[in-house]
């Protein structure tokens, strides 16, 4: 549970119930893909209980599980039976098909296939915790957390929320940790990164399993080259890959962690107590060793959008390029969805498991 994270900051102003958050869901349940569906999504019941209900709360925390299924067609698999479609209409009728007409078999062969094809399934943990305003998403795909923000966003009715934004950048703090060997208060420097060069040839040099209390690492850093990704542990208890988008990757409980359970303590309400009771101390710890939580985010968006009135438009999923800003976007439940100045990296969507 929660090996990756993408960390939202929820406004204030946001006051609901456990029960409203399930009403909103259960308008939205996953359902497998019919015959000819493509794509189906919606919430499951977290426990995994057929029929239990779509927000859990253990400790106050609240965790909810999102459910994305679609099917496998391999492009090969559909160009070959358009080609067949294809031939036998030049058969039959002595011409090629043209390009409208091509069109219309690609989306008639897609439909007599995809009764036969595979599926594959993936879920997404979401962590709301209500105490500090945080919306917490275990992937590392900027872009599918942007899917499940939007969705929670139109179903929630005045949620607002931004991504989590910090005074020092994250590539910046760990270019100081690295070249100064002074790693923050209550974290230590492990042994993998990853330095990419700024400039056009986007030289990389990767560390796994090395100490990087070395004088090669220092001088990448003066020759230019930045860090894109920092193995870090916390207290001794969360070990876990920080990146310059400020996404928190392959999280770790430590063997401190479990000290005092016993081997059969296992189970869905012990994981998310052990999961959201040391995380909800970390992430703070890691916000104070960024330079605390920049200015603006939720507040400012919140604000713009109420300035702006009903001429914003509802949002839509946006790619977010690495340059541009993010700016407020306005749902049509009334809830918005903003990032910080510097929209983080997408960094590597295919590992995600969700």
């Amino acid at each position: 549970m929660f090996k990756n994270m993408i960390v939202y900051r929820i406004a204030p102003q946001w006051q609901v119930e456990l029960t409203q958050v399930e009403e909103a869901l259960a308008k939205a349940p996953f359902m497998e893909c019919g015959a000819t569906q493509e794509k189906s999504l919606g919430w499951v019941p977290p426990r995994g209980d057929a029929h239990g209900p779509l927000a859990e709360s253990v400790g106050g925390q609240w965790i909810l599980r999102f459910m994305v299924e679609s099917k496998v067609l391999p492009g090969s698999v559909l160009a070959r039976r358009v080609k067949e479609k294809a031939e036998r209409i030049e058969q039959e009728t002595g011409r090629k098909p043209g390009k409208k007409e091509s069109k219309e078999l690609k989306d008639e062969a897609k439909l007599d296939l995809l009764p036969m094809a595979f599926t594959k399934q993936g879920s997404m943990w979401v962590w709301i915790d209500t105490t500090s305003r945080l919306l917490v998403l275990d992937t590392s795909s900027q872009g599918r957390a942007d899917e499940v923000v939007t969705l929670l966003v139109e179903a929630l009715p005045g949620l607002s929320v931004s991504l989590l934004n910090t005074q020092t950048s994250p590539q910046a703090a760990m270019a100081h940790w690295l070249k100064e060997q002074e790693p923050p208060v209550g974290f230590t420097v492990d042994r993998e990164c990853e330095l990419k060069s700024a400039n056009e040839e986007k030289a990389v040099v990767r560390y796994a399993r090395h100490p990087l209390d070395i004088e090669e690492v220092q001088a990448h850093i003066d020759a230019g080259k930045l860090p894109t990704k920092l193995a870090l542990t916390w207290d001794d208890r969360v070990s876990f890959m920080l990146t310059e988008g400020l996404q928190i990757k392959k999280v770790s409980f430590l063997d401190t962690v479990f000290e005092g359970t016993k081997a059969d303590d296992g189970g869905f309400d012990t994981d998310v107590a052990i999961a959201t009771g040391e995380l909800v101390k970390l992430i703070p710890d890691l916000i104070e060793a960024l330079g605390g939580e920049a200015e603006g985010g939720v507040a400012s968006a919140v604000a713009a959008v109420a300035s702006a009135g009903d001429s914003m438009p509802a949002p839509s999923v946006e790619s977010r390029a690495p340059t541009n800003s993010a700016p407020a976007r306005k749902s049509g439940a009334g809830g918005v969805v903003t990032g910080p100045a510097q929209v983080p990296v997408d960094t590597d969507p295919e590992s995600a498991p969700f």
